[in-house]
């Protein structure tokens, strides 16, 4: 189930990446590129953070085919995605929800602290499309009032209180997902936002 879900969120953020980049009309090679810094950026900056080097897409190359599908995939069928900011927001959405649990499950692998282990979890999960948007020239969905950053640490505050009950691995990967993923949903669709501040 943990290779399963990685795999899912690794194509869901090459898709965004793609997506992305085909909306500010780049050519081939910057659409493979944003789709790759997509996929890969958060588990990148975790692996370094970790001392986990070299990091996990340079030692299986089984991401990098799938980000290459994916790739391949998103710009054969883009008049096919014909509402492009709702399946980039689902795409995005996806990755969000399975990177958060990954970054989580790669600290409690070494032994780090919960509150640290939600920390690497957010970085995972967020870093890629920070990337993104900024090679895009966007501001960064994370730095903007919309719920980003804040539901990964929700996600993560439910799977260590689930952990503390012992749930089956694979139904506590799941539910932590569908937490996460939910929620974004639901923020959209209920315009729930983080205050934001101005100087003046």
């Amino acid at each position: 189930m943990f290779h399963l879900l990685d795999i899912i969120g690794t194509i869901a953020f090459a898709m965004s990446g793609a997506l992305t980049a085909m909306s500010k009309k780049m050519d081939a090679f910057g659409v493979f590129i944003i789709a790759f810094v997509t996929a890969v950026g958060g588990g990148t900056l975790r692996d370094v953070m970790i001392g986990r080097t070299p990091v996990g897409w340079m030692l299986d190359l089984e991401y990098v085919y799938v980000i290459c599908i994916a790739c391949v995939f998103a710009v054969l069928f883009r008049k096919k995605f014909d509402r492009l900011r709702t399946s980039l927001f689902l795409f995005d959405t996806i990755g969000l929800g399975v990177f958060t649990l990954i970054g989580l499950e790669k600290g409690i692998n070494i032994g780090l602290h919960p509150i640290v282990c939600i920390a690497l979890g957010t970085m995972t999960a967020c870093f890629g499309g920070v990337i993104r948007d900024i090679l895009c020239a966007e501001i960064p969905v994370i730095f903007r009032k919309e719920i980003y950053a804040t539901i990964c640490i929700l996600g993560g505050v439910v799977f260590f209180i689930l952990k503390s009950f012992d749930f089956d691995d694979d139904l506590l990967y799941l539910t932590t997902s569908l937490v996460i993923i939910s929620v974004r949903l639901m923020a959209v669709k209920f315009k729930w936002y983080l205050p934001t501040f101005e100087n003046k």
